[in-house]
């Protein structure tokens, strides 16, 4: 049975851009294998369950082949398959909804883009459409 370096698997099945990444992941806790935190080094095998924590979601992956040398995009579907659960997908979805309502901090300020699209999301379009008429109320008394 073949096994990979969890940093090399990361990287290889394309989940981190370097190996690098992948490895500080690691050291931050924020890899488990099976439910267990995982080192850099730790080892693993087809049918493992690999969780990575990437804020705000928590991914997770079977492992089907222990590769160590990076492949095409193509050929993820041999290597891995996604099995994180709806819940989580959910979360991620509602994130790039409002992604732009909830700014991360430290990315300054919004730009002109961003205060318009911010606008609209606030400011529906048929907002504008109604028209009340106050001083017709005020006369029938």
């Amino acid at each position: 049975m073949s096994e990979a370096r969890i940093d090399k698997w990361l990287w290889a099945a394309r989940i981190f851009k370097t190996r690098t990444l992948a490895a500080d992941e690691c050291k931050k806790g924020r890899v488990t294998i099976n439910s267990a935190q995982a080192k850099a080094s730790r080892n693993v095998k087809p049918g493992d369950i690999v969780s990575v924590r990437k804020p705000p979601v928590t991914y997770s992956f079977k492992v089907l082949q222990a590769i160590e040398k990076r492949v095409g995009a193509k050929l993820i579907p041999e290597v891995l398959e996604d099995v994180t659960p709806k819940e989580q997908r959910d979360i991620l979805e509602l994130s790039r909804i409002s992604g732009f309502v909830n700014r991360a901090k430290g990315t300054g300020r919004p730009t002109k883009k961003d205060r318009r699209e911010l606008e609209d999301f606030m400011m529906p379009e048929f907002y504008g459409d109604f028209e009340f008429d106050l001083d017709d109320e005020d006369e029938g008394q």
